[in-house]
């Protein structure tokens, strides 16, 4: 089935390629006064929550609440009460400091938040946290905050949402696919600064994503108040040149602030329109309107407008200031329709999946797959098996592995921040994810491919990454160096608290890359990055473990992995089938369990345990032999994920650490840090503390002590302090 389907993966017809309607009658607008009274009840739910807690950010939830009013009630296409309804637009608040411009708007519609939600904002247990959190809140589709992550990532709910339609529905015509959806991010000023935008709305636009709808919210206000202190740039010129479509709707070109709804309304169905391109609807509006002393200035940012300002606003608006949190029923009738109309889009919705199901009964077979988060059959028999004896590069291996797994899992997709070749991150003979005309000589590809070109835009890479796993349950993987993660790590952090399973391929994983030099030398990175709660690192000791950590990671989905991969070649050890007895070594299937013994000590009893990890392990069993010369029993550990053993069993850890063997001695050709608390107060390390030179590896592992003679020694002095 799994070949049948990737079979069916061809490039589409251009007409379809973006997988959006063209509606051929024109949208009409219905608005009524009962609307503009849901609008500024909006407002002032935001300003009585943010004064209710004392803190927060109010300006900015105010002055939106007609677009997301507009939005949730008039435009998109939802169910609240189905949010992984897979034919939903999506919305995604990159602006997540007005966290209560999306959380009023769920309120209203029915999501499962009340007023008392409201009224809790940025308090202990909550349902509204301080910035929108995935999985926290129903509704929300992506943890936002850290500015521009939303929007990045909104584009690679884009990219999600295009591979998807070709594994599942490749053929049908524009707009009459259940597949075909939008996605809407509101952006602000602060987005736009930040330069992991810029990275993904060039990407966005090269690729052509025309259902990727964003709002820019140019209030042009921050906590620094006036923008133009640090904000001069023409930002419609700048996405025009990234191949945006762009519009602007502009409340105060009149020279009073009208909130045209209407004009608003008919941008975005002209953004629906445009199918070859992202759209960007530049909103200028006044932040805090309209508070009669602090709108269009920075105390509405990030602040509570005072019990004297808010009177002030509540009497402009009509409402009584001795009232809070005051929602007339009028009010939450007309906006909890939403839930009506959600369940008659959704059933609508139904007919036509039930349909496409009916006629692509394998794709539906797939699909049902891919949903559930479970591996096809066969992936074991499709892992590569490397012979003993060979020295193999755990990247190369790497790039063995995708491609053996390629044919066999069609949601497998990914590729590098412009290192494929020194990455090996191309699945053999896929097509590139591009529009066909971006071909090149060296790639050809099609909207509907498999490999990606990230070019040298790695935090826009982690970015995407996470739009993707988050928008659909595809397995995307992105690639760079190791000591380039610095690049990523907003966007790693982020994934990692969502528990998004985005993978990342970091190769040259130390000083042992060479003569680039320490600008290129990670040596920090592994610890750093082990730092990160909830994200697993993975560094393989030879291709057989790569292979079956590859394994691991494609199995799990509790969160974002990276696979740490060498540059240099490494011996691939003659192992057993099972456990590590008497001189035979341990299987590498062991690599699921974070940490094995790969070598059992001679006589079974070990009288020190050698702790490796990647590239050094090598140097761990031939301590072993160097040591039982001298008449010294010494384990060896492999182990390659620190936190997949942490999560063993503790009769598990104690038969690979066993308390009793005080003596332990590790190696690691970065910093010592994270292995401190496996090693005990006798133990020792064998590190690097400091930053590397230029030079080949060999002369780098013996200059910094990276070595056999270090690590026996090492043992030597663990054993010493052990017996004191």
């Amino acid at each position: 089935m799994m070949s049948a389907a990737s079979d069916t993966r061809r490039e589409p017809h251009s007409e379809v390629q973006h997988a959006r309607k063209v509606d051929t009658h024109v949208a009409t607008l219905s608005w009524d006064e009962l609307d503009d009274q849901a609008v500024d009840t909006a407002r002032i739910l935001a300003a009585d929550a943010v004064e209710k807690v004392g803190n927060g950010h109010p300006g900015t939830a105010m002055s939106l609440a007609p677009l997301a009013y507009l939005l949730f009630q008039k435009v998109m296409r939802r169910d609240p009460h189905d949010n992984e309804w897979i034919g939903r637009d999506r919305f995604i608040l990159s602006v997540g400091h007005s966290s209560l411009t999306q959380y009023v708007q769920l309120y209203y519609g029915g999501y499962g938040l009340e007023l008392d939600d409201l009224k809790a904002l940025r308090t202990w247990g909550s349902k509204t946290p301080g910035h929108p959190e995935y999985g926290h809140t129903d509704g929300v589709e992506i943890t936002t905050g850290p500015l521009g992550q939303g929007l990045a990532s909104a584009v690679g709910f884009a990219y999600a949402s295009r591979y998807e339609r070709g594994l599942f529905d490749p053929d049908a015509d524009a707009g009459t696919s259940p597949f075909d959806h939008n996605i809407y991010v509101i952006a602000g000023d602060g987005d736009m600064e930040e330069g992991v935008t810029s990275e993904a709305s060039s990407l966005a636009g090269h690729q052509k994503l025309g259902n990727l709808i964003a709002f820019y919210d140019s209030n042009q206000i921050s906590i620094e108040d006036d923008t133009n202190i640090a904000l001069s740039e023409d930002v419609k010129a700048r996405y025009e040149s990234y191949g945006w479509h762009v519009q602007t709707v502009d409340f105060k070109k009149t020279g009073q602030y009208v909130e045209d709804k209407q004009e608003l309304f008919d941008a975005i169905e002209a953004a629906k329109a445009v199918t070859d391109q992202p759209s960007l609807i530049i909103v200028k509006t006044i932040i805090g309107w309209p508070s009669p002393k602090k709108q269009n200035t920075g105390k509405i940012h990030g602040s509570a407008l005072g019990a004297e300002e808010l009177a002030a606003v509540k009497t402009v608006l009509g409402f009584d200031p001795a009232k809070t949190f005051d929602v007339d029923p009028k009010v939450l009738e007309r906006t909890r329709g939403a839930v009506e109309r959600g369940a008659a889009d959704h059933a609508e919705w139904q007919k036509s999946f039930d349909a496409w199901a009916a006629a692509n009964p394998d794709r539906k077979k797939l699909l049902d797959r891919i949903l559930s988060g479970a591996l096809p059959e066969g992936v074991d028999a499709a892992l590569p098996s490397f012979p003993a004896g060979t020295d193999v590069a755990t990247r190369a291996a790497s790039g063995k592995v995708l491609s053996a797994l390629g044919p066999v899992i069609p949601e497998l997709w990914g590729g590098s921040a412009d290192l494929a070749e020194s990455n090996n991150t191309t699945i053999e003979g896929v097509p590139s994810f591009i529009p066909t005309e971006h071909s090149t000589h060296e790639w050809s590809g099609n909207p509907y491919g498999r490999t990606l070109h990230f070019g040298i835009r790695e935090h826009a890479m982690g970015s995407i990454l996470s739009g993707i796993v988050l928008h659909g349950n595809t397995r995307p993987y992105g690639g760079t160096f190791l000591i380039f993660s610095d690049y990523m790590r907003p966007a790693v952090r982020l994934a990692a608290l969502m528990k998004a399973p985005a993978i990342y391929v970091w190769t040259h994983d130390s000083v042992a890359l060479g003569a680039d030099g320490p600008t290129h030398q990670p040596v920090e990175q592994l610890t750093a990055l082990r730092a990160i709660p909830g994200l697993d690192i993975v560094r393989p000791a030879d291709a057989n473990e790569t292979a079956w950590a590859w394994k691991t990671i494609l199995e799990r989905r509790n969160g974002p992995a990276g696979i740490a991969l060498s540059r240099q070649n490494l011996p691939v050890f003659e192992r057993g089938d099972g456990d590590a007895t008497g001189d035979t070594f341990a299987s590498a299937k062991n690599v699921s369990k974070g940490a094995y013994v790969l070598a059992e000590a001679p006589g079974g009893t070990p009288d020190v345990i050698l702790i490796a990890t990647g590239s050094e392990v090598q140097f761990a069993v031939e301590a072993r032999t160097a040591l039982k010369a001298k008449g010294v029993n010494a384990r060896v550990v492999s182990f390659p994920c620190q936190e997949w053993f942490d999560e063993q069993d503790a009769a598990y850890r104690e038969s690979v650490l066993p308390a009793s063997v005080k003596a332990r001695a590790s190696i690691d050709a970065g910093l010592a840090l994270t292995w401190k608390p496996y090693l005990g107060d006798a133990g020792r390390s064998v590190s690097i503390e400091h930053f590397g030179a230029s030079a080949d590896y060999e002369t780098l592992y013996r200059e910094y002590g990276i070595t056999t003679e270090a690590l026996v020694a090492a043992a030597e002095a663990s054993i010493a302090a052990a017996n004191n």
